[in-house]
């Protein structure tokens, strides 16, 4: 071999392992398969709440138990929904969103069932809910969203949701006569506290934050891990802890998208699925549930929590935080027990009687 041919074959030499690396990635980031390049992540909220920090570290476990065969991007602010906040259902079910990470609430008018944990002073406890979600309640919830097309992978939270206002401390049904109150946009919201003699409105945040600052409404309700993002404090300065219904989330996918994926892609979607819920409820629950969360963040996520005392964190604020003992929140309970009785019809009473014995297993 001449010195002209042996550079060229050693050049081929070099050259081969270079198209085999460049083919390789092109394969492991091509859609081959039939996976999609990106798949899109509802997130409801903006990214600087739990509830965006577990869709992130979904995508950042989707990626890493896939091979990075799958890659998901979440959207934050519910950019994917462009107002349609209530159909996002629908939109994950028509694959036009490929899935979602999304409250109970949000997705109601669609799955009814999920207004389970609306009923009012039901639950309040997260052991009861952990018994529901887990129990036959949380399996008939699954079941009916499977129904609509979409396949639910896990849950995760929002949490209890509590009350905020300007004007004074509320411990009986009567403190909340006269105050205007900034809620969700459920129909069960609106009953629950014209119950108990509020006037309760419906509006987005960012006019909500206009007319706490007018003065034009007094209060709202939101868990603690939004009331801390927000700084609640900047407007209110009373906070009652009362634990009046939960907001649990779902990360749900498209059923038909979820189907046509091989086995071992579900395999890793849902094991992230299920580590992601399980960080992002410990992220909701942390200083709320004794050393229970802060501990599993600590030794199985190595995250250390910004605010690992909420309570203390809006008391350090200058805020009052109340938190109702057993008589008061049996006050509550007696005065929205119509609504309880009006809203487990609607919801079904086989559903209502479920959950009921799903929290009775606590006692076993």
């Amino acid at each position: 071999m001449n010195s002209l041919a042996g550079f060229h074959f050693l050049k081929r030499i070099q050259i081969i392992p270079v198209i085999f690396f460049l083919l390789a990635v092109v394969l492991r980031a091509s859609p081959a398969e039939g996976f999609k390049k990106e798949y899109k992540l509802q997130v409801a909220v903006g990214p600087t709440f739990y509830w965006s920090q577990g869709a992130a570290k979904f995508a950042e476990l989707v990626e890493q138990k896939t091979g990075g065969a799958i890659r998901v991007k979440p959207y934050y602010g519910s950019a994917l929904l462009q107002g349609a906040q209530l159909k996002v259902v629908q939109l994950v079910s028509k694959g036009v969103i490929d899935c979602a990470f999304e409250s109970t609430i949000n997705i109601s008018p669609v799955i009814p069932e999920c207004n389970i944990f609306s009923l009012p002073f039901f639950i309040n406890t997260f052991e009861n809910l952990d018994r529901i979600e887990n129990g036959q309640t949380g399996e008939a919830i699954f079941e009916a969203m499977k129904k609509k097309g979409v396949m639910p992978l896990a849950w995760g939270e929002n949490g209890f949701r509590q009350i905020t206002n300007s004007k004074r401390t509320i411990r009986m049904p009567e403190d909340l006569k006269g105050l205007k109150l900034r809620v969700v946009g459920s129909p069960i919201f609106i009953d629950i506290f014209r119950s108990l003699g509020a006037d309760p409105v419906n509006m987005n945040w960012g006019d909500a934050i206009t007319a706490f600052q007018q003065g034009v409404v007094d209060g709202q309700e939101n868990p603690a891990g939004v009331l801390i993002p927000v700084q609640i404090w900047q407007f209110h300065k009373q906070a009652t802890f009362w634990n009046y219904l939960a907001d649990p989330l779902i990360l749900f996918w498209n059923k038909k998208q979820w189907e046509d994926f091989p086995q071992k892609i579900q395999q890793g979607i849902a094991e992230a699925a299920v580590e992601a819920a399980q960080y992002e409820k410990a992220l909701c629950r942390a200083g709320l549930d004794g050393e229970t969360s802060i501990r599993l963040l600590e030794q199985k996520f190595n995250h250390e929590m910004a605010v690992p005392d909420p309570m203390g964190h809006l008391r350090e604020q200058k805020m009052t935080v109340t938190v109702l003992s057993d008589r008061e929140r049996a006050a509550f309970k007696s005065a929205t027990q119509p609504v309880f009785e009006k809203w487990a019809e609607k919801i079904g009473k086989d559903l209502v009687d479920g959950a009921r014995a799903d929290m009775a297993q606590l006692q076993e």
